[in-house]
């Protein structure tokens, strides 16, 4: 039940939406579509879905042609982000109304919604009408209609952006353990890093109409492709600095220079760029070897138990985010210190050409 795109596009009004794009996503794998707001996530998933036709390209379904097949003769189910029910029909019948357009028989449609309904903790809510549940529930209520069908292609857009934070969370657990049991193609669009590594599977990084890279969610996170692949997966983006390899040495700004060790040592001299995390800036020197540079403070924005701090380092912002709250200035200078096992190096045509250390020992 593999699908196959096969240099998929889609011009609208002469303007790309989607480039170019061979992808194949396998039977019973969760894939995710990872990109920022108009990168090209909804877009894609209407394409594979049929409710869209490219503009390029074909949709092959088990090694058969379906580009040109109606929505409804495939094995397809999606939900989004803005929830859809019936609002006349009763949770009950929302979830059955999939399998009795399919005529299956009272007993059967019966038992799948129980089920369906049991699994996204809808059992005691069966005789309401959507417009009698909270927002998270009629979520819920458009996820089991999408469930119950047994598809052999779920398309999730965004599903769990309208939901409570703790609903959210417990569903990005269960979502993953739905989809094992299924053998169905999962694919969840979203523009969190954190919930596509959470959700696990595969990543499809996607910026403006391109795939940048595509691979188990961990290696795409900690080996990124490129530097566009980098800020897309991570939240807030990777901070980039520019720098130059002269002989044995990486010289980095302030003055400041670490030995080239392993990858780095087979780097021809010249000019590139250094990545790092936010998460991987510290106010504090947790390393004998961590690099300083010296920083002032624009902007801290506290969130309960960490402290994001925008910096301004010789007319570059870059993003860091700290444990705890900190007594902080605006305006005032701040050192900041990066351990260099946590930098990735980028050559010009921002092409990955030595990850991380960290990553590297994960």
């Amino acid at each position: 039940m593999a699908l196959t795109l096969d240099g998929l596009s889609k011009v609208v009004n002469g303007r790309t939406h989607i480039h170019a794009t061979d992808l194949t996503l396998e039977p019973g794998t969760m894939n995710v579509l990872l990109g920022p707001t108009l990168s090209g996530k909804t877009t894609l998933m209407r394409l594979m879905a049929g409710l869209d036709r490219p503009t390029t390209g074909r949709i092959l379904w088990q090694g058969e042609d379906v580009t040109g097949m109606r929505v409804q003769d495939r094995r397809v189910a999606m939900v989004y982000q803005q929830f859809i029910n019936y609002p006349s029909m009763t949770v009950y019948d929302n979830i059955a109304s999939p399998l009795r357009l399919e005529g299956r028989s009272r007993d059967e449609i019966d038992r799948a919604v129980k089920k369906t309904a049991d699994m996204m903790r809808l059992s005691p809510l069966l005789d309401r009408k959507p417009l009698e549940l909270s927002g998270g529930q009629q979520q819920r209520c458009a996820l089991a209609r999408a469930l119950v069908k047994d598809a052999g292609l779920v398309l999730l857009d965004e599903p769990l952006a309208n939901l409570d934070y703790k609903l959210r969370e417990e569903l990005r657990a269960e979502i993953p353990r739905i989809f094992a049991s299924s053998g169905a193609i999962f694919v969840y669009a979203t523009t969190e890093p954190e919930e596509a590594l959470l959700l696990g599977g595969n990543t499809a990084t996607l910026w403006e109409g391109r795939i940048t890279q595509f691979g188990p969610a961990p290696r795409v996170y900690r080996q990124p492709a490129d530097a566009i692949t980098a800020r897309v997966y991570s939240d807030p983006p990777m901070n980039f600095l520019r720098v130059s390899k002269t002989g044995g040495r990486l010289m980095f700004g302030d003055g400041q220079w670490v030995e080239a060790k392993g990858a780095l040592a087979a780097l021809a001299d010249g000019r590139y760029t250094a990545g790092f995390r936010p998460n991987h800036v510290e106010i504090e020197r947790h390393t004998a070897d961590a690099m300083v540079f010296h920083t002032g403070l624009a902007v801290f924005e506290i969130t309960g138990s960490e402290t994001f701090i925008h910096l301004d380092h010789h007319g570059e912002r870059w993003v860091g985010v700290i444990h705890g709250i900190r007594d902080l200035r605006i305006g005032a200078a701040l050192p900041v210190y990066l351990d260099p096992s946590h930098v990735y190096i980028f050559g010009e045509d921002g092409a990955l050409v030595a990850p991380a250390a960290y990553a590297l020992a994960a």
